[in-house]
């Protein structure tokens, strides 16, 4: 009997998984991603378009899984949870348990939460859009499980009792009938609420499923009639708040917090100046919970809620109150126009600008395209990476003698010798160093990490456009191609519209060539396609940046 009874456990099978995920692909200046998925009949995949058509092809490829499952009967009552097979690592733990402990630890053995009720079909996804998971676990580790939804719930296996079999012996694995999901069913990643269509198949009769108890994460506001202890409980940036924090005034806003942040993802439309608020509130109570506890990462996040509050309000500075394009971002004949840079990183891009014009050392345009490119790499850290590549397309034949004036005066320090640097290629970059960017120095920008490769990633588009290329363009004249681009307003024409156009002193300083000749180089950028007239009367440059590359404008 003992051996029948274990030939029965031995014929449940493991719950299956499947995890698409999305990573970088090459330099962020190609925009490209890698879609991945844990099912070995799955190659990857390189999706150019940015992080946003990665998404919607990480969607697509769920809901091609989804199809094949349902297709192949839905989840099976047979399996074992797959959240129990690793080690229920994919849920919290339940607040119940973690109040009984000091500081809100983890209890030892586990989460405190027990595996039961039937096998569902769920979807997961990460709140930032880089991880979907597919799986069959039970009802309670889904509902334990931030961010999942239930899709479809197995029927639970026949209990068929042999003769002679007790009762506390497992009953007899049969497959599931009929566990195919309704049709039409497709994954929503943006809504924490219960699936409709699971709440359906478990609330019909003829289904003959237990109920699937919501998602923790879905679970509404503690009303004012529960428990004391209840209430003392929170989460916040997937930190579990402690019941006896102290003071109670700092426990109480950190639990509010986390409240807010997820009524605000529940939003259809998000509210920027709302959010900010929330970043900027977070930002104080974490490092106020710093100071209590010690904590550097807790002083990390805080500094990560500060940028985010900067960053909201940067959105909503380039938009109107219903959401659409605002004023500034459409060109001359009302269209709205993608713009690469908001207006604080166009901001941040002339300071760069001006800091390369000042701190190059050398005169020349070429030594000052490449202090500028290099500043932008190693504006964060003081350090970055370079290519042979690189170095070409900003300065064709000048490039390596440029490289060797720079490590001469001292500028630069590269990992290697110049030959080297030269030799280097995108998946063996060379590693440089600008000492006076390293972070003991005083700090000449005000930007973050995020604004930085944007930026970068502007000036790369400038100085490697096509038709510049094609036009072989000198230093000099990309060097105008960068200042005028820069320094456009929101219809393309350039200066503020005060001046008129841009001062000739200054963009022939900026440019590296006399006043005389900047007719002659805004002629070049016409011949590109880059500006569509050019007038230096009244000791102004008047132009207009083409529609071609408006998206590139600095929006003064």
């Amino acid at each position: 009997m003992a051996v029948e009874i274990g030939t029965r456990q031995e014929e449940r099978v493991a719950g299956r998984v499947w995890t698409v995920r999305l990573d970088p692909d090459g330099r962020p200046a190609a925009g490209a991603v890698k879609l991945s998925c844990s099912r070995p009949a799955c190659a990857d995949q390189r999706v150019p378009g940015g992080a946003a058509a990665g998404r919607r092809a990480a969607v697509g490829h769920v809901n091609q899984h989804l199809a094949h499952i349902r297709a192949g009967g839905g989840p099976r009552g047979t399996a074992w949870c797959a959240c129990r097979a690793a080690d229920c690592a994919w849920h919290t733990p339940d607040p119940d348990t973690l109040t009984k402990r000091p500081g809100g630890a983890r209890p030892p053995g586990g989460t405190g939460v027990r595996c039961g009720g039937p096998v569902v079909l769920a979807v997961y996804a990460d709140r930032a859009g880089r991880l979907w998971r597919i799986a069959e676990l039970c009802a309670r580790c889904a509902a334990a499980t931030p961010n999942c939804r239930v899709l479809d719930t197995a029927p639970p296996p026949a209990r068929a009792t042999r003769a002679g079999q007790g009762p506390g012996q497992p009953a007899e694995p049969q497959e599931p009938a009929g566990g195919t999901a309704p049709e039409g069913v497709t994954a929503l990643f943006s809504d924490h609420a219960p699936s409709p269509t699971a709440v359906a198949t478990a609330s019909s009769p003829a289904a003959g499923t237990a109920p699937v108890p919501r998602s923790r994460a879905a679970t509404p506001a503690t009303p004012a009639g529960a428990s004391r202890r209840t209430k003392r409980w929170g989460k916040i940036a997937q930190r579990i708040v402690p019941h006896d924090l102290k003071p109670d005034s700092l426990r109480r806003e950190l639990i509010e917090l986390g409240d807010a942040f997820r009524a605000h993802q529940q939003r259809p439309e998000p509210d920027l100046l709302h959010l900010a608020e929330l970043h900027e509130r977070k930002a104080r109570a974490f490092r106020q919970w710093a100071e209590v506890t010690g904590t550097d990462a807790l002083r990390h996040e805080a500094d990560r809620a500060q940028k985010a509050a900067h960053a909201a309000r940067d959105q909503h500075e380039n938009r109107d109150r219903d959401g659409a394009v605002a004023d500034g971002t459409e060109d001359a004949d009302g269209r709205a126009v993608e713009r690469l840079l908001t207006r604080r990183q166009a901001v941040h891009a002339r300071s760069v600008l001006d800091h390369a014009a000042t701190h190059a050392p050398y005169p020349e345009a070429e030594v000052r395209l490449a202090v500028l490119m290099l500043t932008l790499r190693a504006a964060r850290a003081g350090t970055g990476n370079i290519t042979g590549q690189d170095l070409t397309g900003w300065l064709a034949a000048e490039a390596e003698p440029v490289l060797e004036r720079l490590i001469t005066a001292g500028w630069l320090r590269v990992a290697g010798t110049v030959a080297e640097v030269m030799a280097s290629r995108s998946e063996t970059p060379t590693g440089f160093t600008v000492p006076t960017l390293l972070p003991e120095r005083p700090r000449p920008f005000a930007f973050g990490m995020n604004n930085r490769s944007r930026i970068s990633g502007w000036a790369q588009r400038v100085v490697g456009d096509r038709k510049l290329r094609k036009k072989k363009a000198d230093a000099r004249t990309r060097l105008l191609a960068l200042y005028t681009a820069a320094h456009t307003r929101p219809d393309g024409r350039l200066g503020p519209a005060e001046d008129g156009g841009l001062h000739l002193g200054r963009t022939a300083a900026f440019c590296t060539f006399p006043v005389g000749e900047v007719a002659e180089h805004a002629e070049a950028l016409i011949a590109a396609d880059w500006l569509t007239e050019a007038d230096t009367a009244g000791n102004r440059l008047r132009g207009r940046l083409t529609e071609r590359v408006l998206p590139l404008g600095g929006l003064l």
